[in-house]
Formats: structure tokens, C-alpha cells, sequence
């Protein structure tokens, strides 16, 4: 090291005593090289997401009470058991629904608790209070189901036929493919949704039973005892050379129909009785019990690699769906390729050539899309930020910033691969974001290094650069950590949006610590090797060179600021103006320019169409109007195909992860899932497809009396419903009547939609009561009755069939056939074996009394509740918007006589017995928690800023000259948003918080540099005005760069809140930034004796 370096270095600072060291040291280039190499590692490594996995762990807990009535399920088990259940810890909700004969209670356990830790307390809590319900009470063991992020296939593969094969066929295939599938690395769970499984029927003939003598209760215990084999022991076969062991089995297992036809079960008349003379038996698909088909549609643009011509749009064709989840920590992307693999593989072997297998979800393939255009973006951005570098600087100082970036995104790749982030739309867009900032400490250093070889062209480069990095080394660690300051509050937000943000405040703070470390020791190091060293002659032309730009920044600053400066009036007008424009930024939300949502919606080829029919609705019918729907969507031109999913529900996204959707199962019940052609074969985006297709859906499903909801994949977390109104009350059928009342309103507010309540219609119910004297006297208990009847209709299964080849049990079903069930006849004339042998119709036995259907029970957090739900459209779109039309209809809605109907927002009434009362919830629940945790943590950032700036200036006064500011980024956000007709949504928030750090920034270089100046003797009023002329170069360049970073989000649908906020916020705030900030400087401190302590080095 030369001379003059090492005896200055005593008065050198750390970050001029690091690039001292660092400047000419041979490990310099290594540690590039390392960072260079982990980053490449991190990429190859990294898994891929679309989305950030939200750990949000929920159980089902399913208790059977088979026979009891809602009310009986809801006060003997679903009550005690929430009670039991709300004792473990970290639990965010727990909610009941009482069933006839069933209670499902839901344990959501808080973001971010471990999936096994919760699970293991659940096990814990329910084992621990076994004995909570008497052992003879009737209900059955309790089934715990977790489900998890996990639990969403990342995969959806429809099977289906030109040739339309029955579903029967289309499920053996699905079920050999499931066991291939299951072998691909990384695939959890492998499921086939539709296909009716196989069973063999005995169907019941009541007239010919009653002949032979035969009961229902008496054939299932014959044919149960027909099925039996069981190993005897062994004895010693003397009839070999040597005597042997010989191994004894006894018994045999029913194998075929025919076999099972021909087994004796009674005698008559002193004859054997055979199983086939008193049923018909067929071997086949079981009756069905749900529907799935595949259908077509308009924009068919690739067809199977078999399919000879594509098929037409609209046609239905028999379908069953495979699903394949992931296990944690892998690889979406991988695992969805490598089953993808194995199914073609497995073409014309498991899977015949009449075979079509669709593709109808990928998230893999939507994962490595999304990661490599943001990559692509990546580096489009850091490109253009060097180039912004190479003319403003000159092509060496370009290659030096660009390194100093490119090190730094890699080094904070191989950061945020070990914090535990994927590669997914969120964190990458941090990385995006952020080079705009990350730039930042490589470009202001190079720019004094420039200055100062301008400044002292006699002196060499390795004696220039530790002094240059040492002048800026102060303000630039701690404008570093201003940024970091501002942002990293931002990873404590709670709920679910906490750990869908995080990527953004962790990577980009981790971003800013390695830039800050690179900018002291790589770029010192470069700038040695790269910048040109100034020779005599050179250093006069380097001088003349930005003699252009730097006496007209002198001059232009110096026609604005010094009116200011000379007179207190202009600065109050200036001052006036000011507070003027943020009052009119401010409201411009007030007129709604501006509007106000969580988060905007993704452009993504898919949604949902969620159908319920009314209480009682036959299958066949769900399926008709599910067609109906279907053939209309199969004809827009944007519908690559759709499948049908009636009685069941389609493969769970994490919406109906949330929503429970995978319980649908009813009869009543069935959901479209609407596949669209690429984003890049379609102009518009697919919210707007859903808004504009929903209204003639609604229309379709109103001609069937059917509740229609255009259901779309969320952007970040997902909520009940956006619009959720739970009603509390004294009774249920107050509550219930409130909730009809609600709904009413929710209906008579415009732009509300997709409306439904907790509410079951009513359905017609016959109660078969036993006639007990009757039954008693004839020594028939109850019970038998019961499961008769229960086995005519619903099928009991006597036995399992051991074929030797089935993968899914096959059962041996006693029912009455299809056209039996139809009236009460043919159930009434099954006959019963009374104690004496003789034969008794049930009609003999009970009596039929019609009502209604027992309705559901819902509990939430112990407390009874009702729902109402909604959904929002129209120009606003944001169901905030649609919570204040609907309030002042409250008061209408309310019962009349019953008091004023109490409103919450933020939690549950605390005495429901007092009023009957409405608490909101939806998408206002979790933007209240995000804008309330994200304004705190802006609150916070402020804070740590103001406390950096005083520990740097020891001065109370100087910081808030520093922070002034930030107020104006307000100035440049809200207009922005309203010129680009654009939400204001939680990612512009986010930008708003990094703005804070960025526009500090500038102002602590201001003022560092007015101190400077001050400090080395020049007049105030001088160093006032040539602060704004020196700084105003390496701001703008600063500022020019993070909007440039910020240009390449502008057009994702979510995050151009966070480039609007950042673009506009920069634009404006650095322009009055360079006004403001020496204004205020001068009118704060002009009538001091002195500035603040000139500035301490670091």
C-alpha cells in the first residue's frame, strides 16, 4: 500500500479503512468468485413455487352419532367437543357444524405452527379426553383429517374417452395409474375423484323374500358367514418319503357372482332356498353416487397425441380425475415434470390408445413459467440500470456498478435459499424491487471516487479511492440501514398475509446488508483495476469533460433556491402548496379516483363455478344444471376445456383448502372447474372473463333454482367468502331469521353478488316410527327395523369379494333396485322374521309421519352463528366498498321488536344473549389485520430511522429536516395510482414503506454534504445551494435507478401497486426532496451560530 494511503489511514473511517485494505488485496476477487458461485448454486437448488407456501394446518375432527337429530349432534357432541378441542395452544379458530347423525368440527391452528407439532397436540387433546362422552351413547370413534398447504395437488390429470367409456372402465385405469404415480420422487398423495367403484349387487326382490321365508337381516348374517377362512394349525403327513408338516386352512371366500348366487339361504318347504331365487345378482359399477365428465371446449388448440380429429366443443364426455400432492420442501416443478413423464411412458401398456389423458393442472409448469420470466426480468432490470450507469458515468464505471449488482443478487439468492424461501413470484419480486435500491451503494461510491479524481488529479487511484469511499462511508451505512430500517418491521406482519409479504422485507434487507458489504470491498478493489488512472494531460480533459453538467446544476439550483432562501414568505407559500397537494393526493380515495383493496387479481387460466341446488335435489339434476352451465361456457372463445364434478368437489386449490371445499359431497352439490387458453392466446385478463361470464351463469342457474358463485383463485391469502357477515343472537331461529334478512340486503346492493347464507331450504323428510307394541309383541327389536331399512336403501355390505385382482375392495351389496326406490312401496313390503318364524311386512311394523329435513348447526369459536356470504363486482371491485353500501340497510334488516342490531368488526360479540348482532368478516378482517400490522410497522420503521439519524447527526432537530420528506411521497403515490387507474392495494402500502427508506436516503446525503462543506469553511447560505448542485447527480441517478427496477413490475396484476407507488413516489419526492430538504435546512438552522457537530466519521 502506498505511503500516503497508510499515514492517512489514521483518520480514516471503517468504510475507508475497508476499501483501503480491500482495494489491492489478492482474496478480494476470490470472495467475488464465491459469491458469483453460490449464487449460481442457489438457483440450481432453489425449489420453485408460484405462489409463497402459507403454512396454515387445519384438521377436520368427523364424530359420527349415526340416528341423532342437528340439535342432539350439536348439544351432546359438537359443543362438548369444541370445548375439548379449544384447550390446545396456538389455535387461531375452531368451528363446529352439527349434521343429522354426523358433527364436523374444524381446528385452524395460527400461520406458521408446524404441521406435525399441531397435529401431535390435537392427538394429544383427543386421546387425553377419551372418556369425555359415555362409552354406550352411540357416537363412534372420532377421525381426525389434516389438511394442509400440502394437501393441494400441484397435478390434475383427467382421463376421458372419444369413444365415451363408461366411468367404470376410465376408474381401473385410474386406479392401476395411481400406483405408478405414487413411484414418481416426490409425489404424497395420489387420488382418483369420480368413477362409481365396483361392487357386486344383490338387488331384493320384498314379494319373492316374503315366499321363501327369507328376511334381509338373515341373508346379510349368511352371506357374512359364507365369507370366512381362517388358518386351522398343521399336522404331521406320514404319506410322503419323509414325513412333512402339513399347514390346515378351513373356510373359503365368496370369489364370484356366481358363486354367490348359488349359496343356500333358508329353507322352504323343506327345500333349499338359493340366494339367486330371492334377488337378482349383477357384478358392476355401483349405483352412482357422484358424476365427473370432461368437456371441450371452444379454444381446443392442441388435442391429445391419439385424438385424430379435435373433438367438439361442448360434448360431454364420462371422466375421472388423478390428483397428485407433493410432499413438503420439494419441488412442485420437478415432481409435476416427473409425473407427467411417467404418464407418457405409460401410454398404450396401463393406459389403452382410446384413452385421452388432459392435462387440466399444472402448478409445476405454472411454477417454472412464472420463476423464469421473473428471472428474465431480473436481469432485463439489472441491465438497464447498467446501462442507466454506462451513460450517466461513462462504460467502466457501468462494468464496476454491474458487478458490484450482479455479486449482490447472487450473494442474496444463496441468503434467501439458506433463510428458507423458494424461488416463487414473491420473493423474486423483492430481488426485482430491489436492485433499484441495491444499486445504490455501488453507484454513490463510484460517483465520489469520479469526483474526487476531478477534484485532486495529481493524486493516483489507490491513494484517491480509500478517501472517496471514506467521504461517502458515513451516509451511505446509514442510509443503508434507514432502508433496512423501514422495511424489515414489514416481516413481523400477522395472519396470513405475514408470511406471504416476508420474502419481501427479509430478501430485500439482506439484499441491502451484502450490497453495503460489496460497495466497501469489491468496488474499491474494481475501481483500482478498472477506472482509468488520471496522467497530467488526462486529468485537464476529465475536468472539462462534466464541466457541462456541473456549473449548470450549479446555476439552475442556485435560480431556484435562492429566492427561497432569501425570503421567509416564498418558503411559507412554498410550504402551502405543499400541504395543498397532499390534502388533494390524500382525497383523492375520498372520491374514489383512488380505490382502496387487499390485493388485485392474478391473470390465471383457471376458475371455479360452485353450484348448490336446493336442499333435496336429485344428482341427476345437480348434473342437468351443471351441463347447462357447462355447454354455455364450452362456447367462449377463451375455454380451453372444463370438467364437471357433480356430488363431489374438483381437486382443492388453497381456496377450497380454506373453504373446506373437499367435504362437498352432497347430492345437492357440484363445482365446474373452467380451464382457459394461456394468458398469451387471450387479451383479456381472467377476472375480467369471470365478470363478464357471471351474470348470464346466474341467469342459467336461476332457471334451476341454483345458487351460482364464479369462484377465482385469490392473489395471496385466502378468506370464507370476500364479503362474510356472521350473525349472532340469543336463539337459532332468530338468528337464522336475521341471516334471510341480511342476505335480503346483501341483495338490494348493487354490484353485490354470488350470494348465499348457512341456510338449508327446506326438504320434504318421512319419519318411519316403529309401532313399538307391535314390534315387541312380535319380538322384532327396533333396531333390526332400522338397519333394514337402512340396508334396502343406502345397501348394506354383507361381505367383500376375494377375487384376487382387485385393488379397491369389492362389497356384496343387498339394496332394493334402482326402480324400487322410488315411493315407499316396495321398502314397506320387505318382510321381517318375527320371533315365531313368521313373515311381517314393515308396513305392519311402523308408521309414516312426513316432515322437513333436520337443518345444519354452526358453531364458530363456541359460539352458535349463522352466515351470510358475498361477493363483490362491478366498477369498484373491492368488497370494502360493498360493506359501506350494504350498513346503511342494516337497520331495515334487523327483527323488528328486538332492539338496535349490534355491528362488529374486529372480533366476536362478547354476550351474544343480550342482542342479536353482526360481525363482519371476509377480506375486511384479514385487510384491517395487514393494513393495521403493515401501518405499525411503518410506525416502527419511522422510529428506528429517526433514532439512526439521531445517533449519526447528535442532533434532535437535524432528523426531522431528514424525515421531512416522507410525507411527500403521498404526492407522487395517490396521483400515480389514479392516473394509471390503479387499486391502492397492500403491495402499494409495501412500496409506500420502502419509500420512506429511500427517500431518507437522499436527504441524508443533503445534509451530510451541506456539514461537509460547512465544516471545511464555506459560507452557509454556499454550501446550502451547492449541496442540492453536487448531490443532485448521484439522487437522481439513485432515484432513476429504483424506478427503473420498479418499471419491470408495472405490468403483473398484482405487484404494479408496489411499482406505481415506487415510480410516482420517487419521481415527485426526489424532485421536492432536492428543493425541501436545503430550504428547511437553511430556515431551520440559519439563525444558529453553528450547524449541528459536523458530521462524526463512521
Amino acid at each position: 500500500m502506498n505511503d500516503p494511503t497508510s499515514s492517512g489511514s489514521t483518520r480514516l473511517g471503517t468504510s475507508g479503512r475497508m476499501a483501503a485494505a480491500f482495494q489491492s488485496n489478492a482474496i478480494t476477487p476470490l470472495l467475488a468468485l464465491m459469491a458469483l458461485l453460490l449464487g449460481l448454486f442457489a438457483v440450481l437448488v432453489t425449489p420453485r413455487e408460484e405462489e409463497p407456501q402459507i403454512n396454515v394446518t387445519m384438521a377436520n375432527v368427523l364424530i359420527p352419532f349415526p340416528g341423532a337429530s342437528s340439535e342432539n349432534v350439536q348439544n351432546m357432541v359438537a359443543r362438548p367437543a369444541e370445548q375439548v378441542l379449544s384447550q390446545i395452544a396456538d389455535i387461531e379458530h375452531t368451528y363446529s357444524v352439527a349434521r343429522p347423525g354426523l358433527a364436523v368440527l374444524t381446528v385452524q391452528f395460527k400461520v406458521g405452527v408446524p404441521r406435525t407439532e399441531a397435529l401431535v397436540r390435537l392427538y394429544d387433546v383427543l386421546n387425553a379426553n377419551q372418556d369425555w362422552l359415555p362409552r354406550d351413547l352411540g357416537t363412534l370413534a372420532p377421525i381426525v383429517k389434516p389438511k394442509g398447504i400440502d394437501d393441494v395437488p400441484v397435478l390434475a390429470v383427467t382421463l376421458w374417452s372419444g369413444d365415451a367409456l363408461a366411468a367404470n372402465d376410465l376408474e381401473r385405469v385410474a386406479r392401476t395409474l395411481e400406483m405408478e404415480l405414487k413411484r414418481v420422487p416426490g409425489a404424497r398423495e395420489v387420488q382418483t375423484i369420480g368413477g362409481p367403484g365396483r361392487a357386486v349387487h344383490v338387488w331384493l326382490d320384498p314379494v319373492r323374500l316374503r315366499e321363501r321365508g327369507v328376511d334381509v337381516l338373515g341373508l346379510k348374517q349368511t352371506l357374512a358367514a359364507a365369507n370366512f377362512g381362517m388358518p386351522s394349525g398343521s399336522v404331521l403327513d406320514p404319506s410322503g418319503p419323509t414325513p412333512q408338516m402339513l399347514s390346515v386352512e378351513t373356510g373359503e371366500f365368496l370369489s364370484s357372482a356366481e358363486e354367490i348366487g348359488s349359496l343356500v339361504v333358508g329353507v322352504s318347504n323343506g327345500k333349499p332356498v338359493y340366494l339367486s331365487e330371492v334377488a337378482r345378482i349383477e357384478a358392476g359399477a355401483q349405483l352412482p353416487q357422484r358424476y365427473v365428465w370432461f368437456t371441450p371446449g371452444a379454444a381446443v388448440t392442441e388435442t391429445g397425441p391419439t385424438a385424430a380429429a379435435p373433438p367438439a366443443a361442448g360434448q360431454v364426455y364420462p371422466a375421472v380425475t388423478l390428483t397428485v400432492t407433493k410432499k413438503p420442501g420439494e419441488n412442485a416443478v420437478d415432481v409435476a415434470r416427473a409425473a407427467n413423464a411417467r404418464l407418457e411412458e405409460l401410454r398404450n401398456t396401463v393406459i389403452p390408445a382410446n384413452i385421452q389423458t388432459t392435462v387440466t393442472r399444472d402448478y409445476g409448469e405454472t411454477a417454472a413459467e412464472k420463476a423464469n420470466k421473473l428471472i428474465q426480468k431480473l436481469a432485463f432490470a439489472t441491465g438497464s440500470v447498467i446501462l442507466l450507469v454506462g451513460f450517466a458515468l461513462g462504460r467502466r464505471e457501468a462494468v464496476i456498478v454491474g458487478a458490484a449488482v450482479i455479486l449482490t443478487l447472487m450473494a442474496t439468492l444463496f441468503a434467501s435459499w439458506a433463510w428458507g424461501f423458494t424461488l416463487n413470484r414473491v420473493s423474486l419480486f423483492a430481488l426485482i424491487f430491489s436492485i433499484g435500491i441495491l444499486v445504490d451503494d455501488a453507484i454513490v461510491v463510484v460517483e465520489n471516487i469520479h469526483r474526487h479524481q476531478q477534484l485532486f488529479p495529481e493524486k493516483s487511484l489507490a491513494d484517491i479511492i480509500p478517501g472517496a469511499v471514506d467521504e461517502v462511508g458515513g451516509p451511505t451505512i446509514l442510509a443503508t440501514l434507514t432502508v433496512i430500517a423501514a422495511l424489515l418491521p414489514m416481516a413481523f406482519v400477522s395472519g396470513l398475509m405475514g408470511p406471504y409479504m416476508s420474502p419481501i422485507p427479509i430478501n430485500s434487507s439482506l439484499g441491502m446488508a451484502i450490497s453495503l458489504a460489496i460497495a466497501f470491498t469489491v468496488t474499491p478493489w474494481l475501481a483500482l483495476k478498472l477506472m482509468k488512472p488520471h496522467g497530467a494531460g488526462h486529468g485537464h480533459e476529465a475536468a472539462a469533460a462534466p464541466g457541462g453538467l456541473g456549473p449548470k446544476l450549479q446555476r439552475f439550483f442556485t435560480r431556484i433556491l435562492t429566492p427561497l432562501l432569501d425570503s421567509a414568505r416564498k418558503r411559507w407559500l412554498l410550504l402551502a402548496g405543499i400541504m395543498v397537494a397532499l390534502l388533494l393526493s390524500v382525497g383523492l380515495t375520498m372520491v374514489q379516483w383512488v380505490v382502496l383493496k387487499m390485493l388485485p387479481f392474478d391473470n390465471k387460466s383457471e376458475f371455479q363455478v360452485v353450484v348448490d341446488m336446493p336442499a333435496g335435489t336429485p344428482l341427476e339434476n345437480t348434473a342437468a344444471a351443471l351441463h347447462e352451465l357447462g355447454a354455455f361456457l364450452a362456447q367462449q372463445p377463451e375455454v380451453r376445456d372444463l370438467q364437471g364434478y357433480a356430488g363431489t368437489a374438483s381437486p382443492i386449490t388453497f381456496n377450497g383448502l380454506v373453504r373446506q371445499y373437499y367435504l362437498r359431497a352432497e347430492a345437492e352439490q357440484g363445482d365446474l372447474q373452467v380451464n382457459l387458453v394461456d394468458k398469451k392466446h387471450r387479451s383479456d385478463k381472467s377476472h375480467v372473463i369471470a365478470q363478464r361470464l357471471r351474470p348470464e351463469l346466474e341467469k342459467i342457474g336461476a332457471r334451476h333454482q341454483a345458487r351460482v358463485k364464479v369462484v377465482e383463485v385469490p392473489p395471496g391469502p385466502p378468506v370464507m367468502s370476500p364479503l362474510v357477515a356472521e350473525v349472532y343472537g340469543p336463539d337459532e331461529a332468530g338468528r337464522q331469521a336475521l341471516a334471510r334478512r341480511i342476505a335480503a340486503a346483501f341483495a338490494a346492493t348493487p354490484d353485490i353478488v354470488g350470494i348465499d347464507t348457512s341456510l338449508k331450504e327446506d326438504a320434504p323428510r318421512a319419519h318411519l316410527t316403529v309401532r313399538r307394541q307391535r314390534a315387541e309383541s312380535l319380538g322384532i327389536p327396533v333396531a333390526a327395523i332400522a338397519q333394514t331399512v337402512q340396508g334396502a336403501l343406502s345397501g348394506a355390505d354383507a361381505a367383500y369379494m376375494h377375487d384376487g385382482q382387485s385393488k379397491n375392495p369389492v362389497p356384496v351389496r343387498l339394496q332394493l333396485p334402482l326402480d324400487s326406490q322410488v315411493g315407499l312401496d316396495a321398502l314397506l313390503a320387505l318382510p321381517m322374521k318375527a320371533a315365531n318364524g313368521r313373515m311381517v311386512p314393515l308396513s305392519e311394523l311402523v308408521q309414516v309421519e312426513r316432515g322437513v329435513i333436520n337443518k345444519p348447526l354452526f358453531t364458530k369459536d363456541l359460539q352458535p352463528v349463522s352466515y351470510v356470504f358475498g361477493d363483490m363486482a362491478g366498477k369498484l371491485d373491492s368488497p370494502l366498498y360493498g360493506l359501506f353500501g350494504i350498513r346503511p340497510k342494516l337497520a331495515q334488516a334487523a327483527l323488528p321488536n328486538t332492539g338496535e342490531l349490534g355491528e362488529y368488526w374486529i372480533s366476536q360479540p362478547s354476550d351474544p344473549y343480550r342482542q342479536y348482532a353482526v360481525k363482519w368478516d371476509g377480506e375486511s378482517q384479514i385487510t384491517y389485520e395487514t393494513f393495521r400490522d403493515m401501518g405499525t410497522a411503518y410506525g416502527v420503521g419511522l422510529i428506528l430511522i429517526y433514532l439512526l439519524v439521531v445517533a449519526q447527526f447528535k442532533s434532535y432537530l437535524a432528523p426531522l429536516v431528514i424525515m421531512a420528506p416522507i410525507p411527500l411521497t403521498i404526492i407522487g403515490v395517490m396521483p400515480g395510482h389514479a392516473l394509471l387507474n390503479a387499486q391502492f392495494t397492500a403491495t402499494s402500502m409495501i412500496g409506500m414503506i420502502a419509500l420512506a427508506g429511500i427517500i431518507v436516503r437522499n436527504s441524508i446525503l443533503l445534509v451530510d454534504f451541506i456539514e461537509l462543506q460547512v465544516a471545511q469553511g464555506m459560507a452557509f447560505k454556499e454550501a446550502v445551494v451547492s449541496s442540492a448542485a453536487v448531490r443532485a447527480q448521484p439522487i437522481a441517478l439513485t432515484g432513476l435507478a429504483a424506478m427503473i427496477g420498479a418499471f419491470f413490475i408495472l405490468d403483473d396484476p398484482i405487484f404494479n401497486g408496489l411499482a406505481i407507488a415506487l415510480i410516482f413516489g420517487i419521481l415527485v419526492s426526489t424532485l421536492l426532496t432536492l428543493v425541501v430538504i436545503p430550504v428547511l435546512y437553511f430556515a431551520l438552522y440559519q439563525h444558529r451560530v453553528a450547524p449541528p457537530a459536523a458530521r462524526i466519521e463512521a
